[in-house]
């Protein structure tokens, strides 16, 4: 996994923890729903690279 990829990644997990805080500070269902979607995405990101870096071995 390139470190760029790695970075973006947690980037965009950080981002739906922050948005998801958010949400649940402020009664916001919708942006906390947003923040757990931000967050999968960077999980199942990360995931598909690792996948891809054992491919390449």
């Amino acid at each position: 996994m390139s470190t760029g990829d790695k970075i973006d990644n947690k980037a965009e997990e950080l981002k739906g923890k922050a948005k998801e805080g958010l949400g649940r500070a402020t009664d916001d269902q919708g942006l906390e729903a947003e923040g757990k979607t931000d967050q999968a995405k960077g999980n199942l990101k990360q995931a598909g690279e690792k996948i891809k870096d054992v491919f390449k071995k």
